[in-house]
């Protein structure tokens, strides 16, 4: 019957990729729909991955089984084979007479409607209230670890979301003798550990593996270089802006002041880092090759190990900056808000995701009449959700305030927010370049055209005085003594004046 496999796998295949086809086409609304849709086709593309596999092994016919059962049914009569087959369909039919008969069709299909409602989605329980489906971090338990961490600053929770991948010691990060403890180990593991997750619960269709194993392609590259930072071999030296004179490479701290600097020597914390560092140094000299360039000291394999983990966070938080960019905005919004008004905000979230699953497929096929539907007469904005947004975050961000650029066109953006960001955009910086500007980053805060020509102009004249003439360097002398420029000199000669 290997055959009637080999048959059933090509439908199969050809069953998902249907699917997957299907679900591309449609592009869902809510994001909670997306997600799902995404992890469905993620599914879909392992199956086809490991059913291409075993189909592959079937052509191989590395038993040579396959290649006995076509003989056996071309040379033989077809009859008897095909009653032979047919003996033992009936046979395993009366072994197992419960056994389901699985419908591709229906399996691989999209579910609308009730059928979708009635099946719960893998994406309800893969994130947490505070992500809203992925669109946001979730690092209160990593907060709560790194202010549990000794000497450790004391940040908040949206001070902790800006600085969380910056583990210079100037900044939300430890000195390098304190990383050495298992506890920021277990740290800064779990953070790294935790953005992964988020990534793949947010980027099922990506090659997760394939990112983590250029992070660490290029981590390795690094590390042999000697160029990860703050991970050098004993690069503990006096750090931008601070002086031979007054850093201290025992405590890793800068002092402005000399006589600051003097009685933090006589100190006793000072001492004891001293002591810790001579230690740290002895154990070095009495490995082999233990502060060389690729040393397998045990000091040094764990610090590649920490470090390892810090440059995987680094990366991870850099290619996942709009959440974490969402992550700040939405942490400052709830700060004005209640704890009633969080807790109707999430609810509203998971209501809105799930009164769209519940909707009947009859209602899905005109959307000009659901539009219609939403009650918004005093013209807010909509959210995400397609909803209006509540009149006081409205009035909060300004939303009402008219700002026009005529650079742009005389467009119109809504809020402060807005106006301020779209100096940046493509739009303000095309209408700069029409107006014959090509530095634009001077122009922030401009939006009449007469006041950008008229800058622009001024500009180029204050270049233009500053611009200094070569001509106007050089001296020459004639034969009486006449000082004048290079220039003058040879236009006189040229005429036979001299």
């Amino acid at each position: 019957m290997l055959l009637e496999e080999q048959r059933f796998l090509h439908e199969d295949l050809e069953r998902l990729e249907q699917g997957i086809a299907d679900r591309i086409g449609d592009e869902p609304k809510q994001i909670r729909d997306r997600l799902a849709r995404d992890h469905q086709i993620a599914e879909f593309l392992d199956r086809i991955s490991s059913q291409s596999t075993k189909l592959l092994e079937l052509y191989r016919d590395g038993d040579g089984s396959r290649s006995r059962e076509i003989q056996q049914i071309g040379a033989g009569d077809p009859m008897d084979q095909f009653y032979k087959q047919l003996a033992d369909i009936k046979s395993f039919h009366a072994r197992y007479p419960n056994e389901p008969v699985e419908n591709l069709e229906r399996a691989y299909r999209p579910k609308k409607g009730p059928e979708e409602a009635a099946q719960p989605s893998v994406v309800d329980f893969m994130f947490t209230g505070e992500e809203a489906f992925g669109r946001f971090f979730d690092l209160h338990t990593s907060h709560e670890r790194y202010l549990n961490l000794p000497n450790a600053k004391r940040l908040t929770y949206q001070q902790y979301l800006d600085q969380f991948d910056n583990f210079a010691p100037g900044a939300a990060g430890v000195k390098r003798s304190e990383k050495m403890t298992d506890q920021y180990f277990a740290y800064v593991g779990q953070l790294a550990l935790d953005l992964e997750r988020f990534m793949r619960k947010t980027r099922p269709l990506e090659n997760i593996e394939k990112v983590l194993a250029d992070f660490d392609k290029q981590f390795e590259d690094d590390w042999e270089n000697d160029k990860v930072p703050e991970w050098s071999q004993e690069s503990t030296g006096p750090k931008p802006g601070a002086t031979d004179a007054n850093w201290c490479e025992a405590c890793e701290k800068a002092f402005t002041n000399e006589n600051v600097y003097r009685n933090h020597l006589t100190g006793k914390k000072h001492i004891r880092a001293e002591k810790a560092r001579q230690e740290r140094g002895q154990e070095g000299d009495s490995t082999p090759n233990g502060a060389g360039k690729g040393s397998d000291s045990t000091t040094r394999r764990k610090e590649r190990a920490i470090a390892e983990r810090e440059y995987r966070v680094k990366r991870l938080a850099s290619a996942m900056s709009t959440e974490r960019s969402d992550t700040r905005v939405n942490v400052e919004r709830k700060q004005g808000m209640t704890e009633k008004e969080r807790q109707n905000d999430i609810d509203n979230i998971f209501s809105a995701s799930m009164s769209a699953a519940q909707q009947p497929e009859a209602e899905d096929g005109d959307d000009d009449d659901d539009d219609e539907k939403i009650y918004n007469p005093l013209k807010l904005p909509l959210a995400w959700d397609g909803k209006p947004i509540p009149f006081w975050l409205y009035k909060l961000h300004g939303l009402g305030v008219e700002f026009a650029c005529e650079v742009c066109g005389n467009f119109v953006y809504m809020g402060r927010r807005a106006f301020d960001k779209h100096f940046n955009e493509a739009r303000h910086i095309h209408g700069l370049k029409c107006l014959g500007i090509t530095n634009t980053t001077l122009f922030r805060d401009i939006t009449r055209i007469d006041e950008a020509l008229r800058l622009w102009e001024k500009i180029q004249k204050d270049k233009r005085k500053d611009k200094v003439d070569d001509g106007s360097i050089i001296q020459m002398e004639d034969a009486e003594g006449n000082v004048m420029p290079e220039k003058v000199y040879y236009d006189l000669q040229k005429q036979g004046l001299l």
